[in-house]
């Protein structure tokens, strides 16, 4: 009789994790155009905001996860950082839009002028684009890039693009001088509002920081409970059951920013109620449904009648030939060998293990730096309104999401690495041609569609690496530790998203926009790389009864 998943069970584990991405998928959307539009600050300095924050993860994860290792409470080890982590998350994120309220009407107000002076004013557009040419002339390349310059020189002299339209046929306003024009916006609501009122930007990133201590509680024992309650070998196919459930609460959460946006393009108070709400109810149904001590004990006596350990097949296959080996008659000569032995698998799983996290580390790194930069290229380079930009990104996600179930099936048909190496190729695939193919000069709508259409390939390649990474890292692990290792894969992820929004904030400000998905893509080449070394941690054959455990059955 073949094991099985219990996908009933895992989808009720799966609550755990619907909560968790319902406010991931928010924030990470949402937060960078709210911090653009009040703020007003660089590329760079936003997504040094957006990866300061994930600093903090990288202590608080191993430390919480190996915590909720230790926990022993009748509730079980993972569900009292689930249920408070959750309640604190959601009274503190309610105050990230608060904050802003007054710097994101002031900043409206200039925005807003400014906007429409270069539509209307000529004289004034004539004027800040003669001020972008000789900056960029300069070599200063504040508005305009190096990389965008040269392009420019070779295609228009300077007295026509100073006399440019927003409008103009050839498309060389949104191809040289949209960039530039932004900036130019950005700065003035800098200077005018925030240096003004300095305090306000404090107190935004100090919320920041609060949500993310709330967070960091207890995403690592959320995720850890899958493993808790599955048998290694079923592992894959119940993360991407897990997968499937977080995919519907960022779904869940995509609909209320979608919303949100549609109703009012500034409405991120009423978004973040509404997701509050959302992830309160989630919460709910994981308290109803969830009985963490009676699953982890089901899956403890399945284990058992299966005879699944949390060791490897290499680690068991050696106790065998030592117990074999102990009657014969070079006693030590034997235990030496299987001591070496013992030895150098230990080593060699710990270099594949070294290797997963580094893969991770630079998956995250690419792909973070787009989904970090998302809402901000949606609505600034391909000219979309958020709400449109949400309905783009919806698109491909949903699109892609109906992978998930299969791409459980794949690992156990041809295994986790050779899955992950197939979803980096993907990823790599739709980022270059993002960089090659999609125009600053082309219609919003046109951009907007062959966007949507490259980045259903990322996401899902996304689902493909995502569902897969997780059990490699814990197939490493014992049941007593899998909370420590669940912290060290979301250390790799978070260290990557901590710095990874910088360096592609740099690579927009000093390059362009486009580069960089040239970044994002050298990152994930990186990462196949690193993944085509790993010796361990890819899933095993799906155990069988013994037979006259079979035969007890019958009796």
């Amino acid at each position: 009789m073949n094991l099985k998943l219990d996908y009933k069970k895992t989808i009720k584990v799966g609550f755990a994790f619907a909560i968790i991405q319902c406010f991931w998928v928010v924030y990470d959307y949402v937060i960078p155009l709210l911090i653009d539009n009040a703020f007003g600050l660089s590329n760079a300095m936003r997504g040094l905001i957006m990866g300061l924050d994930n600093l903090l993860a990288l202590f608080m994860l191993p430390l919480f996860g190996k915590l909720s290792d230790n926990c022993k409470s009748k509730y079980g080890r993972r569900t009292p950082f689930i249920v408070l982590g959750t309640l604190a998350a959601i009274v503190l994120m309610i105050f990230i839009p608060v904050t802003t309220a007054s710097q994101l009407k002031e900043a409206n107000v200039i925005r807003n002028d400014l906007e429409t002076r270069f539509v209307e004013d000529a004289a004034f557009r004539q004027e800040k684009l003669t001020e972008f040419y000789d900056d960029a002339e300069s070599g200063e390349n504040k508005y305009i890039s190096k990389i965008v310059f040269d392009e420019l020189s070779g295609k228009i002299s300077k007295e026509e693009f100073v006399n440019l339209t927003t409008d103009d046929e050839a498309g060389y306003f949104n191809r040289f001088a949209k960039d530039g024009m932004n900036r130019y916006i950005n700065d003035q609501v800098y200077n005018q509002v925030t240096k003004q009122h300095s305090v306000r930007l404090v107190f935004f990133i100090l919320i920041l920081f609060l949500v993310l201590v709330a967070m960091g509680t207890y995403r690592s024992p959320a995720v850890a409970l899958m493993p808790d309650v599955t048998p290694k070998p079923l592992r894959s196919q119940a993360n991407a059951i897990i997968n499937l459930a977080g995919g519907v609460g960022g779904a869940i959460a995509t609909v209320t920013y979608m919303v949100g946006f549609l109703i009012n393009e500034n409405g991120y108070v009423g978004i973040y109620i509404a997701n509050a709400l959302s992830m309160g109810i989630l919460l709910l149904c994981f308290i109803k449904l969830v009985n963490e001590p009676k699953m982890v004990d089901e899956c403890r006596r399945i284990c058992e009648e299966y005879g699944i350990t949390d060791e490897d097949d290499e680690a068991v296959d050696l106790k065998e030939q030592e117990a074999e080996d102990v009657v014969t008659a070079d006693k030590a000569a034997d235990e030496a060998v299987l001591s070496a032995e013992k030895q150098k698998l230990k080593k060699s799983k710990t270099r594949s293990f070294l290797l997963i996290l580094a893969s991770i580390f630079m998956w995250f790194m690419g792909y973070n730096a787009v989904s970090s930069n998302l809402s901000i290229y949606i609505v600034n380079v391909l000219g979309c309104t958020p709400f449109i930009g949400t309905v783009v990104s919806a698109a491909s996600m949903a699109v892609s999401a109906v992978a998930f179930i299969p791409v459980g099936m794949l690992a156990v048909k041809i295994g986790r690495k050779k899955s992950i190496m197939l979803g980096l190729l993907f990823a790599t695939v739709s980022f270059v041609c993002v960089f090659l193919f999609i125009k600053p000069q082309w219609g919003t709508s046109v951009k907007a569609i062959m966007f949507a259409l490259f980045y259903l390939i990322a996401g899902f390649g996304l689902i493909v690496v995502n569902v897969n990474t997780f059990p490699m890292v814990v197939e490493l692990s014992s049941a007593k530790d899998v909370g420590k290792y669940t912290g060290y894969y979301y250390m790799a992820t978070m260290s990557a998203q901590a710095i990874t929004p910088y360096i592609g904030g740099l690579f927009m400000d000093h390059l362009s926009n486009r580069s960089l998905f040239a970044y994002s893509a050298v990152c994930v080449i990186i990462s196949i790389v690193l993944m085509a070394l790993v010796k361990h941690g890819d899933s095993k054959p799906l155990p069988k009864k013994k037979v006259y455990e079979m035969m007890e059955d019958v009796d």
